[in-house]
């Protein structure tokens, strides 16, 4: 995976009026979990934005109080109203495998496609369960074999280096006949 580096302030106090004075200052409240012992962080908005607000999944190096925290962002709270960040969890990463959502790439073009269909992707993520510093940037999917409504399934898959976590039935990308392949079918069929 990707590396992303935040800057990022210990703060000492919590609460509501804290995390309500850090927002106004264009701050967001954080918190680092997983290690020894709870780390409460401001981080800028903008930074963290940039981080936030990517189809990618980064380890992000967090350098605060003179100290560096490999973690992953876990949850993301959001506004209801103006979808600004209003709080994040990181994970600190130990020896320990992690799940998180993966991006899915389908590579290839399709044999159903060729002959008129639609390819369709079902899962645009995938939760994986794997030791985070071997885990892919995306997961590749090649789907050059996919026929006419046929679909590749989470149990049609096997990767070394992680374990997907998601159901075996469910479907990550399928060609759909569209109306012209039937009807092209059916003229075909006629003669």
């Amino acid at each position: 995976m990707q590396t992303f580096n935040l800057n990022a302030e210990v703060r000492s106090t919590t609460g509501k009026k804290c995390a309500k004075q850090l927002r106004k200052n264009e701050s967001v409240p954080a918190v680092i979990y997983g290690g020894a012992e709870n780390i409460n962080l401001s981080i800028s908005a903008k930074e963290l934005t940039k981080a936030v607000c990517s189809p990618n999944v980064y380890i992000v190096e967090i350098a605060a109080g003179g100290k560096n925290y490999s973690t992953v962002i876990k949850e993301v709270q959001f506004h209801p109203v103006t979808d600004n960040i209003i709080h994040v969890d990181f994970l600190q990463l130990t020896d320990h495998d992690i799940t998180v959502a993966l991006p899915v790439s389908l590579n290839g073009q399709a044999e159903g496609v060729k002959l008129g269909g639609k390819l369709l992707q079902g899962a645009r993520k995938l939760r994986v369960h794997g030791d985070p510093r071997k885990l892919p940037n995306v997961i590749d999917v090649d789907v050059t074999s996919l026929g006419m409504g046929k679909s590749i399934m989470v149990g049609d898959v096997d990767f070394k280096e992680f374990k997907v976590v998601e159901p075996k039935s469910m479907v990550i990308a399928s060609v759909k006949a569209t109306r012209a392949a039937r009807s092209a079918e059916a003229e075909a069929n006629k003669k």
